[in-house]
């Protein structure tokens, strides 16, 4: 545990978090802004991005604890071939019976959402890979950004990766949130591909 600003926690996620998590993944997912209303069912975007991290790497979680509840998350993974192998069998085909793939025509963010998850979390094709093998999310709700606290979260993912002996961890970014680009490369991240108009995907060496 580590004092990370005056009233914050920094600290390893607990099983009593998960609510706070799925809310947080859903409060900045609108380009890092709060997509509640923009979604029917509350929990299916926290079911791809947050649900099989936790319920899987555990011990890669951190996340970041108010007076009043957690305000921020990061969530990792050592191995982005392993982890989409264990979530495809852990998680993934076992949600799949309660969310049905919608029909083709329907278009809403909560059929996507749903189609993400049929989808699963296949690990990047990429020759990058081998030298980046570890993937992560973070969010932060707004009252804790600008205060150096993703750089903390960061901060100690990379730390439990290393202790894994983790070589480089890399991410996916929207073309529509560029200040989220600038803050990862800002913290020292690499370009390592980009799909025009959709997402970039960077690294960070760890070694």
């Amino acid at each position: 545990m580590s004092q990370a600003e005056p009233g914050l926690l920094l600290r390893p996620y607990a099983s009593r978090d998960l609510a706070a998590v799925y809310d947080i993944c859903l409060r900045t997912a609108d380009a890092g802004g709060d997509a509640a209303h923009l979604y029917t069912d509350p929990w299916v975007l926290g079911h791809r991005y947050a649900g099989p991290y936790v319920a899987l790497e555990p011990g890669f979680a951190f996340v970041l604890e108010s007076r009043e509840r957690v305000v921020g998350y990061i969530l990792g993974v050592p191995d982005s071939a392993r982890f989409a192998a264990e979530s495809e069998a852990r998680w993934f085909s076992l949600l799949r019976p309660l969310y049905p793939l919608p029909a083709e025509s329907d278009r809403s963010l909560d059929a996507q959402a749903r189609r993400l998850i049929h989808a699963g979390c296949p690990a990047p094709d990429a020759a990058w890979l081998e030298k980046y093998p570890a993937h992560l999310h973070i969010d932060l709700l707004p009252q804790a950004q600008g205060l150096g606290l993703g750089r903390a979260l960061m901060e100690s993912l990379w730390a439990a990766l290393r202790a894994a002996g983790v070589p480089g961890v890399h991410l996916g970014v929207g073309a529509g949130n560029p200040r989220a680009h600038a803050f990862y490369t800002h913290l020292g991240f690499t370009e390592l591909e980009k799909v025009e108009g959709r997402f970039w995907t960077l690294g960070y060496d760890l070694r």
